[in-house]
């Protein structure tokens, strides 16, 4: 049912992915946004106009959600959320932990999602109602049942200002599970928890950063939902995604931090 869209979303995750390797072979020009640690690249901005321009080519009437907001046709039914490079930080620095992540929004439900890492070569997919897969083969969560047994992350802000929370939320389920890691780009933190290199993933953030990776951990049996438990909300910048199983106990002990 969504196949044409997938494809799409296929072939503009690896453009963009190919433009992001092209680019650490030359010097970057780098500027800041909200904060001196909220970077973005030429590279950046040039994979937005390579996977705008396939969206343009192929759905010209879809509109899309980017970072630099809402751009394309006139269809409401039909949204594209798009994060061009998640991790730019870390590629500036040529730490290769970065992806590209495309989902759609179908009439208010998020039917497709694509994370690309350009640097692995692995590409995570998943369709409403039609499982997740990386580089063609079926993935599932992990089955770890308690939080004192799991591997789980999360992420800093981009502007600093809620760092002292995070740090906060970090000790806290670090006395708790088997570690916590911080790996920079959220797109894959959430593929990880899909194909079971993590158990569960926590973070405040933006639509475009998390749109595709809900649709990936949910085909693959995850659970996702509020720093309170509650469903999901892509505009409600939270989420929290686990394998299921230590879903209420991360949720219990977020709960004990300042994100109650």
């Amino acid at each position: 049912m969504y196949e044409q869209y997938l494809e799409v979303a296929r072939s503009a995750a690896r453009a963009a992915g190919q433009i992001q390797l092209d680019g650490l072979t030359r010097r970057l020009r780098i500027e800041t946004k909200r904060s001196p640690i909220d970077l973005v690249t030429e590279v950046d901005k040039a994979c937005e106009a390579e996977i705008a321009r396939q969206i343009r080519e192929n759905f010209p009437e879809h509109q899309l959600l980017a970072e630099e907001g809402t751009t394309g046709g006139d269809d409401p039914d039909f949204r594209w959320i798009v994060d061009p490079l998640d991790g730019t930080t870390n590629y500036t620095h040529r730490y290769p932990f970065f992806s590209t992540s495309i989902a759609l929004e179908y009439r208010g439900q998020l039917v497709v999602g694509v994370v690309y890492n350009p640097v692995s070569q692995e590409l995570f997919e998943a369709t409403a109602g039609g499982g997740a897969f990386l580089n063609g083969e079926k993935i599932s969560v992990s089955s770890n049942p308690t939080l004192l047994q799991s591997l789980t992350c999360t992420g800093f802000p981009g502007d600093q200002a809620g760092n002292h929370e995070v740090v906060v939320a970090w000790e806290k389920v670090s006395l708790h599970c088997q570690g916590v890691r911080r790996d920079g780009s959220a797109a894959l933190d959430l593929c990880y928890v899909a194909c079971g290199r993590l158990d569960g993933f926590w973070e405040k953030l933006n639509a475009w950063d998390m749109a595709a990776g809900w649709v990936i951990v949910t085909e693959a049996g995850g659970r996702v939902t509020n720093f309170q438990g509650q469903p999901f909300d892509l505009y409600r910048r939270e989420i929290v995604a686990t394998n299921g199983h230590i879903g209420p106990e991360l949720v219990a002990v977020l709960k004990e931090t300042l994100y109650a």
